[in-house]
């Protein structure tokens, strides 16, 4: 028998409007010049990928209803719906969203499908609401789930659930929480750090409800400068199609100018930063750096620096990046 669960994102809605009004008109009366705060088509942008999704997840969800109801019907476990064992199941759930998550964030072909959800530069409430059109990379980290016994609708349940409790971490307006609160949960300041594009913040803090787990598997780190929002290399662009394709596009790119199967591979199945080993023996010219110009501030007129102008020189050089945005 089909658990009887609420469906806690219809029921969050008004709560997420409430929360975003709350929000944005905090920043109008108190602005805070260092936050990411709000822009008009980027929070247009973020609002139309989240009414998308919502279409585009109804049609993957038949294929892969489809599929966890085969796996769910030949496994002999069965999970009751208990109080207490919907705890235990939102509980593994949460654990199987951080390998997701980790995932969609170290192999290329799932990057794509994850990367609209950090395209945006701004950090408000309404990047929650930026969710990818091409969610069918998801499901697979579930199965164990439902292999164990957890019917489809439950897990169903626990994702919805998990999804409601991000929305409030989506914020520059809350700043650290006690200490304990920090420990175990994911808050805003630790998505602040996940969502950030430094170095030393990139692939941090993958926890949806708990971050217990990016301790436990040396994925944390602590919010310590002010992050910069965005992708490594950003798109410029707030068409909701472009932002829903543009890394599979690229992907596409690579994979057309990719000089063996080995490197197509790479391109598809590597972390979305990956660069091939250069052929031995490849050669090509080094060209001589342009003259720069030097100016202290406040100091007097640029000096131009004239680099001379060496002889023909060739050298092994890597093959050009790749035109994907991480």
């Amino acid at each position: 028998m089909e658990p009887n669960l609420p469906d806690v994102v219809l029921w969050s809605i008004p709560a997420f409007v409430l929360l975003t009004v709350i929000e944005m008109v905090s920043y109008r009366f108190h602005p805070d010049e260092d936050a990411a705060g709000y822009d008009t088509k980027d929070a247009a942008t973020s609002l139309t990928m989240g009414l998308g999704s919502l279409g585009f997840d109804l049609l993957w969800k038949i294929p892969i209803l489809a599929v966890y109801m085969g796996v769910y019907e030949l496994t002999p476990l069965r999970v009751p719906v208990l109080w207490w064992t919907v705890l235990l199941m939102l509980l593994a759930q949460d654990f199987f969203y951080y390998w997701s998550h980790r995932g969609h964030h170290v192999i290329r072909i799932l990057w794509a499908c994850h990367v609209v959800h950090h395209s945006s530069r701004k950090f408000n409430l309404t990047t929650a609401l930026r969710q990818p059109w091409t969610s069918a990379t998801v499901w697979p980290f579930y199965l164990p789930l439902i292999a164990c016994g957890v019917h489809p609708a439950a897990l169903a349940f626990c994702q919805s659930a998990n999804l409601v409790y991000q929305f409030w971490v989506h914020t520059e307006r809350v700043g650290k929480l006690p200490r304990p609160f920090e420990y175990v949960l994911n808050t805003p300041s630790h998505h602040r750090v996940h969502h950030a594009s430094q170095g030393g913040y990139l692939d941090r803090n993958y926890g949806g409800i708990l971050i217990v787990w990016d301790r436990m598997f040396g994925s944390f780190a602590a919010e310590t400068e002010r992050p910069v929002y965005g992708l490594t290399k950003n798109i410029a662009t707030h068409n909701p199609l472009r932002v829903a394709t543009h890394e599979y596009a690229a992907i596409a790119r690579d994979v057309r100018a990719a000089g063996s199967w080995s490197e197509r591979a790479g391109r598809v199945f590597r972390g979305p930063g990956w660069q091939p080993v250069p052929r031995p023996g490849a050669e090509a010219a080094v060209p001589v750096p342009a003259p720069v110009s030097v100016q202290a501030a406040g100091g007097p007129a640029p000096v131009r620096a004239e680099a001379p102008a060496p002889a023909s020189v060739t050298a092994a050089v890597p093959a050009p990046a790749p035109e994907h945005t991480r």
